[in-house]
């Protein structure tokens, strides 16, 4: 693959809806320019991008993927993006790299959610959109009507370049709108052809809609469109190029990728109307690493080389393979790296240009073009790589919140170890997945996007570390308190010839008023009824009893315990004998006093459409949960609202089947408080078993 300049690249994500036909547009690509000699087929799992075992399994893309190919002197760098909701990660990693949207939607499905979806990450980063209308050759496709299904719901910047036309049943060609010439496909190549009658009203309709979204784009245009005056078609052109690059236009082109039949005049129109990376990216903003002041990075051949790592490849077998976007310089065999964020030079081996799992070794990378390189020591995602003169940080990736959490079980003894090593590496190449071992119930704990993802990692966890593990429902971390005050005995006596034991406490339990403090200690002990050096002994009973509680042996938060009288002995009593003695009040004061199991709570915002409204607040009423307020927010309504976390473990599936995964959320932590009654019953008897249970093992 021969070196390319940035005004001969263009980096296109393809994204979409599952299902949709992003990796078969792809393949399809790949068989125009004669990279291969078929196009893949994700069903029988032999395509270049979904080269992973477990996206062959799965029948789909679950990692983002480089497909680049040559077309036209110029190299389009395709990516393509998974569809499913689970794997925003990669959406996120690929747009960055990306300067154009390409934006895959069935003739026969129209718009689905994925189409949603992917049309909000790419406003979100202002990155232009063109949308590709697939599967025309399947006999429910309906062209006219996917288009006024985005018209409807993306606005007047909906411009279909291209009107398809069929012949008995069948889609054989389409009509420019921009030049009112029709294009047959005949043997693999595209001829032109009269227009055929029955669409012309189409074409022009669709012109209609095509010169007002080019009208959009300047003043001049818009007074002469207002006037009635036609548009040149240099006019129209120049509008669609501009209005791409600016947002303000959305060209629809249409065609076949599993019959290749459209997918050449696709990369004609990227080559032609898609911004290159010294238009999209001239200016990148920056900060120096030094003095933290912002700067503007330029997309110049001749300037010091910079480049961010928007994705890292971690296997077990091959090694690791860092993705970057090159935004300033030339990269060569012999340019010395250094990693601004970890201070870390680092040596360059090989350049490869990735397409699919095949590396394609080149001799230099110029700004604007994505690479890889392997085994470099310390660069991982979200870093930014430069040479040393020229310190700057790129600004990272947001990735989304990883809520759904589930906790990982080694079946094999001793595996404790390994599942750590192993998630070290699966956390250099997915950002959304985090992972912790709880400090209170000892459990590891790994949270994700969705339950397909975790599912994707479970299997990982099995085929390439050779670690036999499964998922279970973490433990709920419960809290027990007292409710009113109460004064309690606790007595320890025990003789056994010789010296013996004698404790003798009497303590104030009450409530402290402070949930985030496990326990306060005070004395007010009148005549030495127990001696001064036995205090810290009564403290570190209530110190140790507070760790687990009588209720259900979670631990106890919120009391204040004060030691009001006792008894000692001058030989029998030690400061075991008064730790023992304050356990024993303790517990009698649990026994006999209001004693209560509180339960963790979490402050949510839910985002959904307005239509899902009433159902998610009817829903979050179910759950034991308090609506506090709603916040609109564009098309969107913003519920926040106080839920029990238990009732929180699987919302991201439930919220995403409410709302055919249109929702999203975010949850953090806010207090506890006292469950209700039945709850309390329930979760106490089940502890105990699980308890019980454990004892026998």
């Amino acid at each position: 693959m021969k070196v390319y300049s940035a005004s001969d690249i263009r980096n296109v994500a393809i994204m979409g809806h599952s299902g949709s036909g992003k990796t078969t547009v792809s393949e399809a690509c790949l068989f125009s320019t004669g990279v291969t000699t078929r196009v893949g087929r994700v069903e029988d799992g032999n395509t270049v991008s979904d080269y992973d075992p477990e996206e062959a399994r799965r029948r789909a893309s679950v990692y983002a993927s480089l497909i680049p190919v040559e077309w036209k002197n110029t190299k389009i760098n395709f990516i393509d993006v998974p569809g499913y909701f689970d794997f925003v990660g990669e959406a996120k990693q690929a747009l960055r790299a990306a300067d154009l949207v390409l934006i895959v939607v069935s003739a026969k499905s129209g718009i689905e959610v994925g189409t949603e979806k992917a049309w909000e990450y790419a406003c979100e980063l202002n990155k232009p959109r063109m949308f590709f209308i697939n599967a025309m050759d399947d006999e429910n496709a309906d062209f006219e009507k996917v288009v006024n299904q985005l018209k409807d719901k993306f606005g007047k910047s909906i411009a279909p370049i291209q009107v398809p036309f069929k012949e008995n049943g069948k889609f054989i060609g389409f009509v420019n709108t921009v030049r009112k010439e029709g294009r047959k496909f005949v043997g693999g190549k595209t001829e032109n052809c009269d227009i055929p009658a029955d669409i012309a009203d189409n074409v022009e309709e669709m012109f209609a809609v095509l010169t007002e979204a080019v009208a959009e784009t300047d003043d001049s245009l818009m007074e002469k469109f207002f006037e009635g005056e036609a548009f040149t078609i240099e006019e129209i052109d120049k509008g669609l190029k501009n209005g791409l690059c600016s947002g303000a236009v959305t060209p629809v082109l249409c065609g076949s990728a599993v019959s290749d039949i459209g997918i050449k005049n696709l990369m004609n129109s990227i080559v032609e109307l898609a911004p290159s990376p010294d238009f999209a990216a001239k200016e990148v903003r920056a900060k120096d690493f030094k003095t933290g002041a912002e700067v503007m990075v330029k997309c110049d051949e001749n300037a010091p080389f910079s480049a961010f790592v928007f994705k890292t490849i971690a296997d077990p077998y091959v090694g690791r393979l860092t993705l970057f976007r090159v935004y300033s310089g030339k990269l060569k065999k012999d340019t010395p790296l250094y990693n601004v964020k970890e201070g870390v030079l680092e040596k360059v081996g090989h350049i490869y240009c990735m397409r699919g799992k095949e590396q394609i070794e080149v001799d230099e990378l110029r700004c604007g073009d994505i690479g890889a390189i392997a085994k470099l020591s310390s660069a991982s995602t979200q870093d930014t790589l430069s040479v040393k003169e020229n310190q700057i940080l790129f600004e990272e990736i947001e990735f989304p919140g990883s809520l759904y959490g589930m906790c990982v079980v080694p079946k094999g003894k001793g595996d404790e170890d390994k599942i750590s090593q192993a998630f070290s590496k699966i956390l250099e190449e997915d950002k959304t997945i985090k992972f912790n071992i709880d400090p209170e119930t000892k459990e590891t704990v790994v949270y994700g996007t969705g339950d397909t993802q975790l599912d994707v990692l479970l299997n990982k966890l099995r085929t390439k570390y050779k670690l036999d593990v499964e998922y279970i429902v973490p433990t709920v971390p419960y809290r027990e308190t007292l409710k009113a005050k109460i004064k309690v005995e606790g007595k320890h006596k025990k003789q056994s010839g010789g010296h013996g034991q004698f404790g003798d406490v009497w303590i104030e339990f009450e409530p402290s008023g402070d949930m985030t403090v496990p326990y306060v200690f005070e004395e007010k002990v009148f005549g030495g009824a127990v001696p001064r050096q036995f205090f810290p002994a009564v403290e570190k009973g209530i110190q140790e009893c507070v760790k687990s509680g009588p209720l259900a042996a979670y631990p106890v938060v919120g009391i204040k315990a004060t030691l009001v009288d006792g008894k000692y002995h001058p030989v029998d009593s030690s400061e075991m004998a008064f730790k023992i003695a304050t356990s024993l009040a303790f517990k009698e004061a649990f026994t006999k006093g209001k004693a209560a199991l509180l339960q963790p709570v979490c402050r949510a915002e839910i985002t959904v459409p307005d239509d899902y409204t009433g159902d998610v607040m009817g829903d979050m009423n179910k759950r034991g949960g308090r609506i506090l307020g709603m916040n609109k927010v564009g098309s969107k309504q913003v519920i926040s609202a106080e839920v029990p976390t238990a009732e929180m473990f699987k919302y991201t599936l439930e919220l995403r089947s409410m709302t055919q995964g249109r929702g999203e959320y975010t949850m953090v932590f806010d207090r506890y408080e006292e469950a209700p009654a039945d709850v309390q019953t329930k979760v106490i008897e089940a502890r105990k078993k699980l308890l019980e249970a454990d004892k026998e093992k």
